[in-house]
Formats: structure tokens, C-alpha cells, sequence
């Protein structure tokens, strides 16, 4: 048997995880203990853990003893969505551990990965898609949320922990000064601003083209599967607006209209109370880096204050 060694950091399996030689042969040994198919397989250079895939049909993702929270997440997540959703995601086939390191075999979606197929489309299919993903974001927020609900942190903590340390985060990320003062007003409204005790859903964290499949359809493309679920926590529904609203709608009116419309507002709800809870949690979340993760080119030139920032995500004049 192959074995796999014990890095006891997320940093040192980063620097681990880049020599494939290091953990191809233990990833296969597995593969074949349990008669999966284990010839020519497809090595998924992105993401976060080992990723595998295994002949047309299945996907085995092993995750390092550092990042077991996010096994139990992806494993309690899959089981919780199985067929409840109008598009499909995952399903397990089956789960061991080797050396301390969990791993789950799943089947593998069909479709074109999100990254490669967004930058092609026209406009009206990028709004479409973004309508799309609205809905599929309502969906799984609709479904109950079961084990999820023992994930920690919860969300009153979580949020507690991201207010407590956003100041520094966004000095250090590169946030220019002429924000931090309007930025301390923000994490000091936080508290009451954003629902800390609503009921808690379903949040991903991650409705990016990275994590999503697209399939043509007629002369355009649609939502075809959901995958990768490891940060997922239980919380308020609008935090899992900001993947989108940070690397797709670049600010454009009508994609912004069809992401929340698609979410389930309606045109009055489409307010400044809402771009404002939004901007906030723009900050707030756990992967926030708006310095490089907003698609707007050179909105820190553009924006004079976060308040500008905020109507240049959400446009609502334009909406």
C-alpha cells in the first residue's frame, strides 16, 4: 500500500501538492483498492486538494489531514443536495481514509468548465447565465440544511471573527487609505446591518465559473452542474451573492438585474439597503481580496470612496 505523508499545515501540502510525483502513485493505489478505474487518469491542476479524474465517469478528491473540515462539508453538502436541485452535482460513490487523509469518489458532471466557456460568451447569454445562476443559488438555499447546521463556525461567530479581523486583512491585501475610514464605518455598522440570528441557510461561498459546468444550448449556453463544496457553512442568504456579483457582473445593469432577479428580488427590493449589506459582506467574506478579485479594471482608480465602489458592483440608477 502507498502511503501518504502527514503535513500537519495547509501551507506545506500547497508546497507538497505541486510535485505530482509525490502523490499520483498513492492517489492510484487507492483508486485500484477499490476497483475504480485507474488508467490514464486526468490530474485537475486547480483547486484546493488532490482531484483525480477517473475514466469518463468518476472524480476522486483526497483532502490533507489540515483541510479535513472541508471533506466533512463536501461530504455532508453532496448528500444534502442529491437530487433536489434542477441541475445535477455530485453524487458519492464512495468514502474511506488512508494515513489520516480522507478522500471521496464521486461521479463526474458533464459540461464545459465555467472559466473556459465564460470569457466566449455574447452579453445576453453572460445575463442569462447569471439569471441562472440566481436561481440555482435560491434552490439550494431552499433545501434544508441538515447536517450543515453542525458546521463550524456558526454563522453569528463567523461573521463576528471576519468583522474583528477585516481592518488589518484589507490594510495587508493592499486596500489604499483613502478607504479606511469609510471602511472602519462599515465594520462598525456591521453588527447590525447584516442578520446574525435569520435562519440559516445553504452558502457555498463560491458561485464562480470555477466551481460551475456550462453545456450549449441552442446558440448559447446554460447552467449544467454545481461542484465543489468545501467552505460551504450554514448562514444569511446574500453572502452567496458576492461570487457573482464580484467576477461576473462587472457592474454591467442588465447582468446585475438578472442575478438578483433571478435570486428572487423583486425591482423594490433592488435598494440601497441591499448594496449596502452587500458591500459590506464584499468585505466581510472569508476569500474577501477586492483589491484583485473585483472584475472591474482599475476600480480604485474609478472610485473615490467605497460608496462610489458600491454603485459602481450594484448600479442601481441603471437597474
Amino acid at each position: 500500500m502507498t502511503g501518504l505523508p502527514l503535513l500537519e499545515t495547509g501551507q506545506a501540502f500547497v508546497a507538497w501538492r505541486t510535485d505530482t510525483a509525490r502523490w499520483l502513485p498513492a492517489a492510484l493505489d487507492i483508486a485500484r483498492s477499490h476497483g475504480l478505474p485507474a488508467g490514464n487518469p486526468h490530474i485537475f491542476a486547480t483547486g484546493t486538494n488532490l482531484v483525480l479524474g477517473l475514466g469518463p465517469g468518476l472524480v476522486l478528491k483526497i483532502f490533507p489531514p489540515a483541510l479535513r473540515s472541508q471533506f466533512v462539508s463536501e461530504r455532508a453538502t453532496l448528500k444534502q443536495l442529491h437530487g433536489r436541485l434542477d441541475i445535477p452535482t455530485p453524487e458519492i460513490v464512495l468514502e474511506g481514509e488512508r494515513d489520516q487523509w480522507p478522500y471521496l469518489a464521486m461521479t463526474r458532471l458533464s459540461g464545459t468548465l465555467g472559466s473556459e466557456v465564460w470569457p466566449l460568451l455574447t452579453e445576453s447569454w453572460k445575463e442569462t447565465v447569471l439569471r441562472q445562476i440566481g436561481e440555482t443559488i435560491a434552490q439550494v438555499q431552499r433545501v434544508p440544511i441538515g447536517e450543515l447546521a453542525l458546521i463550524e463556525p456558526g454563522w453569528a461567530e463567523f461573521i463576528s471573527r471576519q468583522i474583528a479581523g477585516c481592518r488589518a486583512r484589507q490594510i495587508r491585501l493592499g486596500l489604499p487609505e483613502k478607504y479606511w475610514d469609510e471602511l472602519d464605518a462599515l465594520i462598525a455598522a456591521a453588527p447590525a446591518l447584516i442578520p446574525m440570528k435569520a435562519a440559516p441557510v445553504i452558502l457555498t461561498g463560491e458561485y464562480i465559473p470555477e466551481n460551475f459546468l456550462l453545456e450549449p444550448d441552442g446558440d448559447g449556453w446554460r447552467l449544467a452542474g454545481l461542484f465543489d463544496f468545501g467552505d460551504v457553512l450554514a448562514g444569511w442568504s446574500e453572502y452567496d451573492l458576492l461570487g457573482p456579483s464580484a467576477f461576473m457582473t462587472e457592474g454591467r445593469p442588465g447582468r446585475v438585474r438578472n442575478l438578483l432577479q433571478g435570486f428572487g428580488y423583486s425591482p423594490t427590493e433592488i435598494d440601497p439597503a441591499l448594496t449596502r449589506r452587500l458591500l459590506t459582506l464584499t468585505f466581510l467574506h472569508r476569500a474577501s481580496d477586492p483589491m484583485s478579485k473585483i472584475a472591474i479594471p482599475g476600480w480604485h482608480a474609478k472610485a473615490a470612496t467605497l460608496a462610489e465602489l458600491e454603485r459602481m458592483l450594484w448600479p442601481l440608477d441603471a437597474i
